[in-house]
This record gives C-alpha cells, structure tokens and sequence, in this order.
C-alpha cells in the first residue's frame, strides 16, 4: 500500500470511529440501587423522580433497615428508603441534582442523606400534600459518620 492509500484508509477509519462515538455532552448511564419497603407510595415517586432524571435503578421490595445497617449508613440519618450508587450511600429522599454533583465531585465521603421524610422534598412533592414544602437539609455523611450541610432547602 502506498503512503496515499495508507493516509486515505486511515482517514476513513477515523471517520467511521468519530460518528460512533459518544458525543461529550452525553452522561454516562448511572444505575441506583435502592431497597425500600413493598407498599411505599413515596418510595415509588422518589424513584420515578431519579428515572425522570436520567437514573436507571434496582429496586428491592425487602425493606431497608437490614441494608441500611449492613451498607454502613448511621441510623440518625434514617428515612423510608437505601439506596446506593457508584460506591456512595444515598438515604432518604435526596434529590437527583444532589446525587449528580457527588457523582461529578467525588469526595471523600459516605454518600448523601434526607433525614427522616420531609414534605416537599422529591417523591414527598406529590398533589397529596397539597404544594406545601417544608425547608430541608441535604447532608454530605463523612465515613466517621459526622455530616455537614451539602445543600439548604428553604
């Protein structure tokens, strides 16, 4: 093959390989896992709320006390659902914004929690409660089980 003919088979194959790539701006597919209890309505809504957002997920109707204490997440930050994600824990009603900054930031830490279950917050946001949102903390859980403030609700 000729240096013309070697230039030109090269430039087709680098054609080909740059239509099939993927473009830069696309978010590499993320899945969560999430353990919640069988019946729970706003469990369900917090997870269409993720696949809204581009999250797909694995979802176990067995509760999530057990995989709560055996993932590692303290049970001061407890609410009605586990989940986890990319080697972070995700407890309670955390919003997929939240989630795709940790996931972008990558810090030192346990993962994010929404205590307890507060009104307003996503999949707690539905035509029930009637608009009202109550202000809510997003805490970043640090591995020694200490939290700070990763985002304010008001």
């Amino acid at each position: 093959m000729n240096t013309f003919t070697r230039r030109r088979f090269l430039s087709l194959i680098t054609a080909s390989a740059a239509s099939i790539a993927v473009p830069v701006w696309a978010k590499p597919e993320r899945t969560i896992e999430v353990w919640k209890d069988p019946n729970c309505g706003c469990c369900k809504d917090w997870i269409a709320h993720l696949e809204q957002n581009g999250f797909r997920t694995k979802v176990h109707d067995t509760g999530n006390h057990d995989a709560r204490a055996k993932l590692g997440m303290p049970d001061r930050y407890a609410s009605c659902h586990t989940a986890r994600t990319d080697g972070y824990l995700l407890e309670g009603h955390v919003p997929a914004r939240e989630i795709e900054q940790l996931l972008r930031e990558r810090p030192a830490a346990l993962g994010l929690a929404v205590p307890a279950m507060p009104i307003g917050s996503p999949g707690m946001d539905g035509p029930a409660y009637g608009g009202r949102r109550d202000p809510y903390n997003v805490l970043l859980i640090a591995k020694n089980g200490s939290h700070r403030i990763y985002k304010e609700y008001r």
